[in-house]
């Protein structure tokens, strides 16, 4: 029996021969997609989130072409094209996520973080996720619309419709009319210009401080606040809106203004450390006691908050496991199908599984066994299942990926626990594990709004998922190295004196010596000292790792690694301060990997953060926003709480509107999130993050003049230094936060644009 077409009508029909896969397409969209993976990874590491490229990457692409066409350089790209740029380019920010939330876990662990590796686990899971959620396409997509929404996908697909060319307005369906033309790109690009330039001179120039702050005394010894006053923060804070970013903050505020200061009140007289910190509780700052005790806390809520999240998704889960079980038992063919039906072949997406699986048994740095690829194909299939048909329900955002990693690891290290696998080796096997089953679900989820939009809009679902699959591929061969240069510029070789190497026992025994690699100093540091060192990957006997420098010919330790993400000295030795990257999920994945197979755990506290999750959920509030701000400093989340509370004002004026009188929460939310405050705001993270890269990049060559600014604006810039300082610092950041709020600020129509 022939197979009919589906009732629902594309923006394009299925009959209509239109431009799409094309090569500057799919050019445009891979660039798009390594920009903004690259911004996506510099906040993963900052904070632990991420937020869709998809509508900025479609804005910017209508735009180019609109531009390159206007100059008589080709015609302007149709609506099918610059879906293909979207769909290539949304792959590097899903990818970004997993590769964050899991690869900085092995240096954590105390293994060293090899690019090769972490290109690796890049991208043998984006490739995974996206060739899972093929045979998923029909079942998830066509079948179930009208019942999953996706809503990035939906939103997507309209600003596609908003920014449709002559061309394709005059081949799209009858019924379809003709939307507004698009305005607002050159929002995203003021948007960029103005984060990176702001963000630029606050680091780089100095211009002022990036980090107010305020630590109280008696009688509220302990308490402090701060905000990182940097526009990617605030940007994202617009864009995940008021809910979370409130619920975030409370978790920071639960931190340093309750736990913080209630650890320093009942522990300050005590006479001995009280593990696992080190040292008196009475010598240690706010900073320390977080380090040392407030961390364990709100990594067992993290943990915690993601298991219920995915406790609560178990009916979904079913639900997807059936639909995408039953299609792939159908085995349909490609011949006959109209093109807008039309996928890769399966014999191709098998053949691609099982090529991707061999290659993780077999690659030596991953350190992987039978038992583990298999786990990977389970946890794979039913994880990208799950991600795919949450992002249509409740969206990218809401997505738990999180939850999967997390149990994914823990069930991955129970099982490695039962078969008496605990030995070092294993933790990287692991990790392995939950980094590809993480980058495969977060890549998946993305991966089904893509095909969202492109059933929509009447794209070729083949020409799509061959464009993620480029643009996946080489936004995962760029994250490793950026990942790596990230934590060597904030890398602080901290100097351990001989006599207290030979005390500490931190000497490598010869007959290893000759065993270890080498390596020379990273960074600004690598200027003062060019020699070879040692690289002693060292665990203690609490089971604490530490990575040491030592000399190569009397094995002495000489400089402890303090690594640039995770790390604890914020200080080198020439006095230059260093802003650490704090990889919140990534250390939550060390702490689960490291409690289970080690057993040596801080138990107590991670239960109690478990415990703080529970009650939050008891009262109705969700957890793992408020236990990621538990974990993250409250420098980070009040930026973003600030993003969310602009948004709530613009959000309640567009609704108290007459034209919007009538339009219910997801209409009013879809408005929202194609409003030039969301185009600004996403400048704003592109902007502020490239620049933080960049800067990065740039801090070894550049440390002789980071210096220079830093002594001059310390000795004569009051923004940044001094008494005022903390309050001076905000008035740029109070600029750019109006300047989003009078972007955003929607106006009412007059009757001549109502009638």
């Amino acid at each position: 029996m022939a197979e009919q077409a589906p009732a629902f009508q594309p923006y394009i029909p299925a009959s209509a021969q239109h431009r799409e896969l094309t090569l500057r397409a799919l050019i445009a969209g891979t660039l798009l997609g390594m920009i903004f993976g690259a911004s996506s990874l510099y906040l993963v590491l900052r904070v632990g989130l991420t937020v869709s490229a998809s509508i900025p990457v479609a804005v910017i692409s209508i735009t180019l072409f609109r531009l390159i066409s206007r100059m008589g350089f080709g015609k302007d790209a149709t609506i099918l094209e610059t879906n293909i740029v979207q769909t290539a380019g949304s792959a590097g920010e899903s990818i970004a996520f997993g590769v964050g939330v899991t690869m900085p876990a092995i240096m954590i662990l105390g293994f060293d973080l090899e690019v090769v590796r972490v290109m690796l686990v890049a991208v043998l899971g984006a490739l995974l996720g996206i060739l899972m959620m093929i045979p998923l396409r029909r079942a998830l997509i066509v079948e179930q619309h009208g019942k999953l929404k996706y809503p990035e996908g939906t939103a997507c697909a309209e600003v596609l419709k908003a920014g449709a060319s002559e061309e394709s307005r005059a081949a799209s369906s009858a019924g379809h009319a003709a939307g507004p033309a698009l305005a607002g790109a050159g929002t995203i690009f003021g948007g960029f210009i103005l984060g990176l330039v702001y963000k630029t001179w606050m680091v780089a120039f100095k211009g002022w401080k990036g980090e107010p702050e305020k630590e109280f005394h008696a009688p509220f010894k302990g308490g402090s606040v701060g905000i990182d006053i940097s526009p990617e923060l605030l940007g994202v804070g617009y864009i995940i809106g008021p809910r979370i970013g409130s619920i975030m903050v409370g978790g920071g505020v639960l931190a340093y203004l309750v736990l913080i200061p209630m650890i320093k009140f009942f522990g300050d007289g005590l006479s001995a450390p009280l593990a696992p910190g080190g040292d008196l509780i009475s010598n240690m700052g706010p900073g320390a006691i977080r380090g040392k005790y407030v961390l364990y806390i709100g990594a067992g809520a993290v943990a915690a908050g993601g298991i219920i999240s995915l406790l609560r998704s178990v009916p979904t889960i079913w639900r997807g496991l059936k639909h995408g079980l039953g299609d792939v038992g159908g085995g349909r063919r490609n011949s006959g199908v109209l093109r807008t039906e039309l996928d890769l072949s399966m014999k191709v997406v098998l053949l691609g599984i099982l090529g991707i699986v061999s290659a993780i048994t077999l690659a030596p740095m991953l350190e992987m066994n039978i038992l583990g690829a298999l786990l990977i194909i389970v946890f794979g299939f039913l994880f990208v299942t799950v991600s795919s048909r949450l992002c249509g329900e409740i969206g990218s955002s809401s997505n738990p990926i999180s939850g999967m990693t997390v149990a994914t690891l823990l069930l991955t290290c129970l099982t490695f626990l039962v078969m008496g696998w605990t030995q070092p080796h294993y933790y990287v096997t692991a990790l392995s594990v939950g980094a590809i089953v993480c980058i495969a679900a977060s890549n998946g989820g993305a991966t089904s709004q893509d095909l969202k939009t492109g059933f929509l809009v009447g794209a070729t679902p083949k020409s799509q998922q061959l464009a993620i699959l480029v643009g996946a591929l080489a936004s995962a061969l760029i994250l490793g190295p950026i990942l790596l240069r990230l934590n060597d510029s904030a890398t602080v070789y901290v100097d351990v004196p001989a006599a207290s190497a030979a005390s500490d026992q931190l000497v490598v025994p010869s007959a290893a010596l000759a065993t270890l690699p080498r390596e020379s100093l990273a960074g600004p540091q690598a200027e003062k000292d060019g020699k070879t060192y040692a690289v002693w990957n060292r665990v203690a006997a609490d089971g604490t790792a530490a990575r040491y420098l030592v000399d190569t010919e009397t094995g002495v330790a000489r400089y402890l690694v303090d690594p640039g993400i995770n790390g604890a000295h914020t200080v080198r030795p020439d006095g230059s301060k260093v802003t650490k990257f704090d990889a919140p999920k990534a250390t939550l994945m060390s702490y689960i990997i490291k409690g289970i197979l080690d057993q040596k755990l801080p138990w107590t506290l991670v239960i109690l953060g478990a415990m703080i999750a529970l009650t939050l959920e008891l009262a109705g509030v969700p957890s793992l926003a408020f236990a990621v701000g538990v974990y993250l400093p409250l420098a980070a989340s009040a930026p973003i709480f600030v993003g969310g509370m602009v948004r709530w004002f613009i959000d309640k004026r567009s609704a108290s509107l007459p034209e919007n009188k009538n339009k219910n929460e997801e209409e009013l939310a879809a408005d929202g999130d194609r409003s030039p405050g969301v185009l600004l705001a996403s400048g704003y993270i592109a902007g502020g993050a490239i620049a933080g890269i960049l800067i990065a990049f740039g801090a070894g060559v550049l440390s002789d003049f980071d210096r220079s600014m830093t002594d001059w604006a310390e000795a004569h810039n009051p923004f940044y230094a001094g008494a005022w300082a903390d309050m001076l610092a905000l008035i740029p950041f109070v600029l750019i936060t109006i300047l989003l709020l009078k972007t955003g600020w929607p106006k009412a129509q007059r009757n001549s644009e109502r009638a």
